[in-house]
């Protein structure tokens, strides 16, 4: 795809010269721009970058969250014990809540049943 067919190709950049010419129109950008180096292998298109960089970076990342976690006075253990109460509140959030539908059925069921039961048995005896 060359430049002219890209439809983004008329969209400002800040690699290009900012003024515009009488008619309003851009300065076409150099041929000295080039291209994005691309990653040597697939490793690198995953990791973002070299293994060696990618690694420094999440090692200087972790050493200031971590850092900052302990100032906080947060521990990664309690994380995790959170993380597993959250989900055990939920699971017996969602039960409870089924059970306590239960609840509200049988109960109501103690009144409507007999209620109902006693119409049928009322109505089956006026139809005769």
């Amino acid at each position: 795809m060359t430049q002219d067919d890209n439809p983004l190709s008329n969209w400002p950049h800040l690699d290009r010269a900012q003024g515009a010419g009488a008619d309003g129109a851009r300065a076409p950008s150099g041929a000295s721009q080039e291209p994005a180096s691309e990653p040597a292998n697939g490793l690198e298109s995953f990791l973002g970058g070299s293994p060696a960089a990618v690694a420094l970076k999440l090692l200087l990342m972790s050493l200031v969250v971590g850092a900052l976690m302990m100032w906080l006075e947060i521990r990664p253990a309690d994380i995790l014990m959170g993380l597993a109460n959250f989900f055990r509140r939920i699971y017996a959030l969602g039960f409870g809540a089924v059970r306590e539908l239960i609840d509200y059925v049988v109960a109501g069921a103690a009144i409507v049943f007999p209620i109902w039961f006693l119409q049928r048995l009322l109505n089956v005896g006026g139809r005769k």
